[in-house]
C-alpha cells in the first residue's frame, strides 16, 4: 500500500517514515494520510514569505475538507491519500487550525504551540479513537517536535519548556497506534538528553525498534 504512494511517502520526515513501518497494514494508510497532511501544512507555513499567502494556501485545504469526498478535485496525490480517512475529517480541521495558529511574527505565544500540539493529537485520536494514553502521548510528541524545529531562540526555549513540563510516561498503546509509541519514545529521549528531530542516533534506532516491536 505504501509503495503505491511514493511521492507522498517521500515527503515525510525521517522519524515519521521510520515510525510508519511499525503500523499494522490496515492502519498504514490512515497514518500516512495524517502524517503527510501535517507535513504539507508545515511546508505551507514555513515556506510562505507573507502571512497572507500562507492563509490563502491553508484556506484552499479548508475548503476541500468542507466538501464531500466525491467533489474533491483529481490530480492532487495528497487528497487521494486522505480519502482513506473517510469521515474522520474533524481531526484534520483541528490540525489545520493548529498550523494556522503558527502564522505570525516571531516570537509566537505559547498558545500557538499548544494549539498545534492539540491539533496534531486530535488528528490521531479522531482517526484511531480516543484510546487511553494516546491523546497525552500525541500531545507530548507534538510539543517536542515543534520545539526541535523552531528557529527563533525565544520560541524554541518557550516550546522546550512546555515539552519538558509534560508527563512523559510511556503508556502502552494498541497495535494500530504503534507509530505514536515510537515517535513518543524518540521525543522523550530528545527532551531528556537533547537531540535532532531530523536525525536518529544508533541508540535512538535501537529504541525505536524495541518500542516498534513490543510497544514500550
Amino acid at each position: 500500500m505504501l509503495k503505491d504512494q511514493p511521492i507522498v511517502l517521500d515527503s515525510l520526515p525521517l522519524r515519521q517514515r521510520l515510525a510508519l513501518n511499525y503500523a499494522p497494514a490496515a492502519a498504514q494508510p490512515a497514518w500516512l494520510a495524517i502524517m503527510a497532511f501535517d507535513t504539507r501544512l508545515a511546508s505551507i507555513v514555513r515556506s510562505s514569505k507573507e502571512p497572507m499567502l500562507a492563509q490563502l494556501r491553508l484556506s484552499w485545504w479548508r475548503e476541500q475538507l468542507d466538501r464531500d469526498l466525491a467533489d474533491w478535485p483529481e490530480g492532487e496525490p495528497l487528497l487521494a491519500t486522505l480519502r482513506c480517512l473517510g469521515g474522520a475529517h474533524a481531526g484534520l480541521r483541528l490540525l489545520l487550525d493548529g498550523w494556522e495558529a503558527m502564522i505570525g511574527s516571531a516570537p509566537l505565544p505559547a498558545d500557538a504551540f499548544e494549539c498545534l500540539a492539540k491539533g496534531r493529537a486530535a488528528a490521531i485520536t479522531t482517526a484511531f479513537g480516543a484510546k487511553i494514553h494516546a491523546d497525552r502521548m500525541a500531545h507530548n510528541w507534538a510539543l517536542a517536535d515543534i520545539a526541535a524545529r523552531l528557529s527563533n531562540p525565544a520560541e524554541r526555549e518557550m516550546a522546550t519548556k512546555l515539552a519538558q513540563s509534560q508527563d512523559w510516561q510511556q503508556g502502552r498503546l494498541d497495535r494500530s497506534t504503534r507509530p505514536l509509541a515510537v515517535l513518543h519514545a524518540l521525543a522523550k529521549r530528545d527532551v531528556q538528553r537533547g537531540g535532532n528531530a531530523d536525525r536518529i542516533s544508533p541508540a535512538g534506532l535501537l529504541l525505536a525498534m524495541r518500542v516498534g516491536m513490543i510497544g514500550r
